[in-house]
């Protein structure tokens, strides 16, 4: 398994958590961004930069992303794809998507997307809490858990 983490709009709280869990784990974990971030020297946690664009990033994850691996994102159309090629796919408030609920969550993005664009302020999600935090280690950890098990077998 490897973690894949599109990286522009991940919160600096979950990228400090995916740092240590990737290093704790030793379990690759790529950055990707079409801008420049911060990341540790480590052995086991990379970035890629990709260039500026509409879903450049999560394009490439697409491209590189292998059966088992997890995506760290809270962009449901990659989320969607992730699973598609049996990978996959955590929110950055610990939500994790699956194939029973992301075509749910498709709709609901899509009928957003439908109310902006007829005038409907909609506003944007709320501040990442305390619970967010904790549920999205919680299924990181229970998901590292679950991969290192079955390499052991």
């Amino acid at each position: 398994m490897k973690i894949w983490v599109d990286a522009d709009a991940c919160p600096v709280v979950i990228k400090e958590i995916l740092f240590k869990a990737a290093e704790r784990a030793r379990i690759q974990t790529t950055f990707v961004a079409n801008h420049s971030i911060r990341i540790p020297p480590s052995r086991v946690i990379h970035f890629l930069q990709v260039s500026s664009g509409f879903d450049v990033a999560d394009d490439e994850i697409v491209k590189r992303v292998e059966k088992n691996d997890l995506v760290i994102t809270s962009d449901i159309p990659l989320a969607d794809e992730v699973i598609s090629k049996s990978a996959q796919a955590l929110s950055s408030r610990g939500e994790l998507f699956t194939k029973e609920n992301i075509k749910s969550r498709l709709n609901i993005r899509d009928f957003m997307d439908t109310m902006r664009a007829s005038g409907v302020q909609t506003g944007g999600p709320p501040a990442l809490s305390q619970s967010d935090r904790q549920a999205f280690a919680n299924h990181l950890d229970t998901i590292i858990m679950r991969y290192q098990k079955s390499q052991q077998l």
